[in-house]
């Protein structure tokens, strides 16, 4: 599976965005999706992740519970990051990933197989 993130940019403090990440190859269904993000100078983090079904399981990093919410639309084979109430903190790239094994959402970054090219988020105060 191919997997292209997109909807990125500049944005103040406050703000939202909203992340997706289109797969193409195969469906979307029979991946675990997740979001990561590496801001400049660190390492790539876990923010989200969904279950297969969509119906099932999220899971997020406390540093964006709350604020931010993950979802998939299976039938438009596409996943999604809604990034609320923006905080310069989150700048970062953000990366979309699949999952071929698992069923339910999982933080662990060694699960997933499939990596999207990453798109910029930058956060001005």
């Amino acid at each position: 599976v191919q997997l292209q993130a997109s909807g990125g940019g500049l944005v103040q403090a406050g703000a939202s965005l909203r992340l997706s990440c289109a797969a193409s190859g195969r469906t979307l269904s029979s991946y675990v999706m997740g979001w990561f993000r590496q801001a400049p100078g660190k390492e790539r983090e876990f923010v989200a992740s969904i279950s297969r079904s969509g119906g099932g399981s999220t899971y997020y990093a406390d540093s964006v519970k709350g604020r931010f919410t993950i979802s998939r639309d299976n039938a438009k084979n596409t996943a999604y990051l809604q990034m609320n109430s923006l905080k310069p903190e989150d700048t970062a790239v953000y990366y979309c990933a699949a999952d071929r094994n698992g069923r339910g959402a999982t933080m662990s970054e060694l699960k997933y197989d499939y990596w999207g090219q990453g798109t910029l988020v930058t956060v001005s105060s």
